[in-house]
């Protein structure tokens, strides 16, 4: 279902699900005169019953399934984040809801922290600062990056992003993703996710920017981790839940790949006793891969544009299959 009818006779009411603050720039929505409430998790089940629409600016919750009224949620609900795995649950899966996301916002910041997470492993970065942070003077040889292969698993526009980011460096890179084909624009050769082993076998650094879904859950275990080249690196922007994090602890310590570079996590925040925190092959950082300056903002117009486009009864963006679990490439466009 693309399209939603705006409410008749008045404005629609807007929930917003906050976790601190109020995101920015919603006093031009409210000046428009769409009521809109703030609340909190606690106060989320009974803001509600009535709600026309949802955003969810608070994408880490996991409240939304507990607190979906019996009686049926509001008919849309946006989520201010590129990946929906929190939203669908059965009720919601199940009902005429409309769920939107906020495709777009992060695709060339993430690309972007890639290709920087490649060229620190290519020039280990890692370690200069730590030889830097000792005081000591220790010269070594580092790898080009030009000719070096790079699977991208995962083809919707974050994937494609880096695929263009990492061409344009020098690497030989190619896809995989649900459907596979030859000479893509923007990854050359996709590989269909049944033969994501033997795509493995043939890179220097792996790429996952997939959704987490059903059949992504889990896909890097320790058999794909052992098909990897030894001297392969596993770069994670996608989802935490992508990797099976004990076998990669095991393949990174045996030396079964060179090293890891995590921006997410399946549990966040990563806890002190990880030991992925003191290995030195391996990069973390707090999920902020797409946080670029301006983020925020950026988040709250693609709400905006298409809370407009609601209330106007035109098609919405960024419409997510809700069978998929992300958005189709058909589909949203407006």
């Amino acid at each position: 279902m693309d399209q939603v009818p705006p409410a008749a006779g008045r404005p629609p009411s807007v929930v917003v699900l906050i976790r601190d603050d109020e995101p920015p720039g919603m006093a031009a929505v409210e000046a428009a005169g769409t009521p809109v409430r703030y609340v909190r998790e606690p106060d989320l089940a009974a803001a509600l019953p009535g709600a026309d629409v949802l955003f969810m600016w608070d994408f880490w919750s996991g409240a939304l399934p507990a607190a979906w009224p019996a009686s049926g949620g509001p008919r849309w609900v946006h989520i201010a984040s590129a990946g929906v795995d929190r939203l669908l649950f059965p009720a919601l899966v199940e009902a005429d809801t409309v769920v939107t996301n906020s495709r777009g916002v992060f695709d060339e910041p993430i690309a972007e922290y890639v290709l920087g997470l490649v060229l620190a492993f290519a020039k280990d970065l890692p370690a200069t600062l730590r030889l830097q942070d000792a005081r000591r003077w220790r010269h070594r040889e580092t790898e080009r990056i030009t000719g070096a292969r790079a699977l991208v698993v995962g083809t919707g526009p974050i994937g494609r992003a880096i695929g263009r980011r990492l061409t344009a460096a020098g690497l030989a890179v190619s896809g995989a993703g649900r459907t596979g084909r030859a000479a893509d624009p923007d990854l050359g050769t996709v590989h269909p996710m049944e033969r994501l082993d033997a795509a493995l076998a043939e890179a220097d650094y792996v790429v996952l920017a997939a959704p987490l879904t059903e059949r992504t859950r889990d896909m890097i275990d320790a058999a794909a981790l052992a098909r990897m080249k030894p001297t392969a690196r596993l770069v994670n922007v996608g989802r935490g839940q992508l990797v099976v994090e004990d076998d990669l602890i095991a393949a990174l310590r045996a030396g079964r790949i060179a090293g890891a570079a995590l921006d997410v996590f399946r549990d966040e925040p990563l806890p002190p006793a990880s030991p992925l925190w003191g290995m030195p092959n391996v990069i973390v950082s707090p999920h902020m891969s797409g946080d670029a300056t301006g983020w925020r903002e950026d988040l709250v117009r693609v709400f905006a544009e298409n809370l407009r486009r609601w209330t106007e009864g035109r098609p919405l963006r960024n419409v997510v299959d809700k069978d998929l679990g992300y958005v189709g490439s058909n589909r949203g466009r407006g």
